[in-house]
């Protein structure tokens, strides 16, 4: 298997953890952002739309990272990473939808700004980014993960752009049950780390 990654993406590093998670063998192939390598023909044949990450596991290419991470968790993981009960299903494909939204659209937007210079709404990603910390820390109250009080692919989907979310300027320090959760987390068995994340263990 072979991941191509760009080692400063939270979205990359959703991946990065499920692999190591799971215990897989693969390879990283790290894109050349210099030479805009994601936009090359050879690229854009495994993802037209020249981002990463993509992974090729022996000729099934699967791009996204929401996607990547149902795809190995269904191939490889089991039950604990993706439920066959329907309303635990629905309750993580919610999760997974909120990291391609909300989550990006506040937290991760606003490290791109901050840490790498890209003009954005700033109001706009500031807002998202408090209503969306206010929910999750809310919901994690009583709870030690985010469904069904087990770890799944949902609490890897939403990690990365929250450990990273100093880099956006962003404080954590008044969520304490996120920051809870971030130190579970990073307490796991054969979790890695990325650059710019502060571990909270």
């Amino acid at each position: 298997m072979i991941l191509y990654n760009i080692p400063l993406s939270g979205n990359c590093h959703k991946v990065r953890l499920m692999l190591c998670f799971l215990g897989l063998d693969y390879q990283i192939y790290d894109l050349d952002l210099g030479t805009t390598e994601q936009l090359s023909e050879d690229f854009l044949k495994l993802n037209p739309f020249g981002q990463a990450p993509v992974i090729n596991d022996q000729g099934v290419v699967v791009r996204d990272s929401q996607a990547i991470l149902v795809y190995l968790a269904k191939k490889y993981g089991g039950e604990q990473w993706w439920s066959e009960d329907p309303i635990l299903l629905a309750e993580i494909t919610s999760w997974l939808s909120t990291a391609a939204n909300e989550l990006q659209n506040g937290p991760a937007r606003l490290r791109l700004h901050h840490k790498m210079g890209r003009p954005i709404d700033v109001k706009h990603a500031t807002d998202t980014t408090t209503k969306l910390l206010n929910i999750i820390d809310r919901h994690l109250a009583n709870r030690q993960w985010l469904v069904a009080d087990k770890l799944s692919i949902a609490d890897i989907a939403i990690y990365p752009y929250l450990a990273l979310a100093h880099e956006g300027q962003v404080n954590l320090s008044h969520y304490q049950n996120i920051s809870a959760w971030l130190a579970r987390f990073e307490s796991l068995p054969d979790y890695v780390s990325m650059p710019g994340i502060n571990l909270q263990i």
